[in-house]
């Protein structure tokens, strides 16, 4: 039986020193501030992905506290339909931008640069929402 048709895999990691989050300028389409983040390799567990794309592109090392969500809409990355999960953990380290990362800086949740790439501002909403509250978006509202 043929594999099925499914869209590419991603693992973003919102990634805290203190109490300010890493966000990553991208090189490539879409340009703009992002979440760090890449797609998933054959072999690898998304966690896993999410730890070696931060690394990669921040030179940081990560401790996963929580899954904030995964997110689907089919028009969320302009490249073509990706599903990602979205981790959040607690970074060490001195950010630096590597790989495809062309700048990189430390923000307040509340006050990211713009223009943010993909849904990562509606990511960053629910992740505002989850420190505040505690409780996890609705999974329907992705």
């Amino acid at each position: 039986m043929p594999a099925p048709k499914c869209p590419p895999l991603a693992a973003d990691i919102i990634a805290e020193i203190g109490d300010q989050i890493v966000l990553i300028e991208r090189k490539n389409f879409p340009l703009g501030w992002a979440i760090p983040g890449g797609f998933v390799e054959i072999g690898e567990t998304v966690e896993d992905a999410a730890v070696r794309e931060l690394l990669e592109e921040t030179g940081l090392t990560v401790e996963l506290r929580a899954l904030l969500g995964v997110y689907s809409r089919p028009d969320r990355d302009p490249r073509g339909q990706t599903v990602t999960t979205v981790y959040i953990g607690r970074a060490s380290g001195t950010p630096r931008a590597d790989d495809d990362a062309k700048g990189i800086g430390l923000f307040s949740p509340s006050q990211p640069p713009a223009p943010l790439a993909f849904d990562h501002a509606e990511i960053l909403a629910d992740y505002r929402r989850f420190i505040a509250s505690g409780e996890y978006p609705a999974p329907w509202r992705r």
